[in-house]
């Protein structure tokens, strides 16, 4: 299992009662069908136009004089939800080929899980369905998938669906599924080793990570990273952003952060969170998001081996 969380439930919810609307079932299910539809899709904005389509299709099918009890409601929502993120993936992609530079998922961010306030118990319990994303670095890998062996992957590693289910879910044959499981796992594991850094650990050497690029301590960075590091910076062309490709090696990587980057961040505030279920850090103007920045770790927890920035605006719109 590669979440952050413990998987969903399997899909074996019993039947609506009567007195339960179509609104109320499917309510019961949003964040559910979001986690699945977002870890497909990595864009926060397509996630919700896919549920609204699958509310629209959920209501003309259960509402009115002419509605049809559904069995088993959580499966239909997933099936169709599924349906509606895959039917969207062509526009998608059609996008990303004219994006400026890096792509990067939208970030999922919630408070810390040692900061949350007492009062913020709703939240928290919407933020840890939605922690079922997988990391940053993870969703990064998962778009080189293609969109069947990803929606396959995610149901399958992610929420614990078994293959006869989920190919009940995509209308194909528990063999074919066998194999677009067997071909993701191995392309995902062979790029994305098993292995979770100590959250505690990882605040702490984001922390030490900001501290050196806001003050310019190329020394601290050189040790900070890993030789074979790489920088994604994700500004679409619409904001600071590192150039139009993944920077490697830690020379480059570093030099770039404190000579060429540092400048436009002077002065702002720094928030640490969690992003899709991992300590992280917001740069703020003001009261303006202006960056989300995520490390990944090498293995033994000691060195950053990634960093995943967001700049783009119109990816931060969510973020407070």
């Amino acid at each position: 299992m590669m979440s952050n969380t413990q998987p969903a439930a399997p899909p074996d919810a019993p039947a609506a009662t009567p007195a339960a609307t179509a609104t109320q079932v499917f309510l019961e299910h949003r964040e559910l069908l979001f986690s699945i539809v977002y870890n497909m899709l990595g864009s926060v904005a397509d996630t919700e136009d896919a549920l609204q389509e699958t509310w629209l299709a959920w209501a003309s099918r259960t509402e009115g004089p002419s509605g049809e009890p559904i069995d088993n409601p959580r499966a239909y929502l997933v099936r169709i939800a599924v349906h509606q993120a895959l039917a969207r993936q062509a526009a998608i992609n059609r996008r990303r080929e004219t994006y400026v530079g890096p792509w990067l998922p939208e970030p999922l961010v919630a408070p810390l899980a040692d900061t949350a306030a007492p009062g913020d118990a709703g939240d928290a319990a919407d933020a840890a369905v939605r922690a079922e994303a997988v990391s940053m670095a993870l969703l990064v890998v998962l778009e080189t998938l293609t969109p069947l062996e990803r929606a396959v992957f995610v149901l399958d590693e992610v929420f614990g669906y078994t293959h006869p289910e989920i190919a009940e879910i995509l209308g194909r044959r528990p063999a074919a599924i066998r194999q677009l499981a067997h071909r993701a796992r191995e392309h995902v594991h062979a790029r994305r080793p098993r292995y979770q850094a100590d959250p505690r650990l990882r605040r702490q050497v984001t922390e030490r990570f900001v501290a050196a690029v806001s003050g310019g301590d190329l020394p601290t960075l050189l040790h900070l990273l890993a030789p074979e590091v790489t920088l994604w910076a994700d500004g679409g062309g619409k904001a600071p952003a590192a150039g139009l490709g993944p920077v490697h090696g830690r020379d480059r990587v570093a030099r770039l952060l404190t000579l060429g980057v540092t400048g436009s961040r002077r002065g702002l505030g720094v928030r640490y969170r969690q992003v899709n279920g991992e300590p992280a850090a917001l740069l703020f103007a003001g009261d303006s998001p202006f960056a989300v920045i995520v490390l990944d770790l090498t293995p033994d927890g000691g060195q950053v081996c990634g960093i995943y920035t967001v700049t783009n605006p119109d990816k931060l719109a969510h973020v407070d």
